[in-house]
C-alpha cells in the first residue's frame, strides 16, 4: 500500500516551485560538469566530484518531490473551528506565554516556522482537542501543560 502524503495547498505549491527550481538548475550543473571534465584526470578532480554530487542530490530530490506529489492528498479546509484537525492554526496558553502552531502533515512540518506534524508529540497531543481543553505536551526536554486558547 502506498503512503499518502497530506499537504496543504501552500505546501503543494512550495514543492512544485522547488521542483521547477531544481529542474532549472540542471543546465548550470551540466555546464559545471563539462568545465570540470576539461581539467583532466577525473579521479583527482574535486570540481568534477563536487558537480557530480550536486547533480545526484538534485536528481534525487526531484524524484522524491515527484513521488510525494503523485501520492498527495490535499488537506481540506478544516471543518470545525473548535476542534483541532489537520490544517488548523492553534494558539496555546502556557506558563511562558502563548504559542501558536499550524497542524500539518509530516512532509510540511517545520517547528521553527510554527508548523507541527500531526504525527509529532505536539501534534498528537493537539489532534481532536477543543478550545478550553488542557493538553499535556511531552517533549524530550520537558512536559508542559497548555490550555487551547483558539482554533482557527
Amino acid at each position: 500500500m502506498k503512503k499518502q502524503f497530506k499537504l496543504t495547498k501552500e505546501g503543494i505549491e512550495e514543492m512544485e516551485a522547488e521542483k521547477l527550481q531544481l529542474i532549472a538548475s540542471r543546465g548550470d550543473i551540466a555546464e559545471r560538469i563539462k568545465i570540470a571534465r576539461e581539467f583532466g584526470d577525473l579521479s583527482e578532480n574535486a570540481e568534477y566530484s563536487s558537480a557530480k554530487d550536486e547533480q545526484s542530490r538534485a536528481e534525487t530530490r526531484i524524484a522524491e518531490i515527484e513521488h510525494i506529489l503523485l501520492n498527495t492528498e490535499q488537506i481540506a479546509a478544516p471543518q470545525h473551528k473548535d476542534v483541532v484537525e489537520l490544517g488548523n492554526e492553534v494558539t496555546l496558553k502556557g506558563p511562558n506565554g502563548d504559542k501558536t502552531f499550524t497542524v500539518v502533515g509530516p512532509v510540511e512540518a517545520d517547528p521553527l516556522e510554527g508548523r507541527v506534524s500531526n504525527e509529532s508529540p505536539i501534534g498528537k497531543s493537539l489532534m481532536g482537542q477543543k478550545v478550553g481543553d488542557e493538553v499535556e505536551i511531552v517533549t524530550p526536554a520537558s512536559t508542559t501543560t497548555y490550555t487551547i486558547k483558539s482554533v482557527v
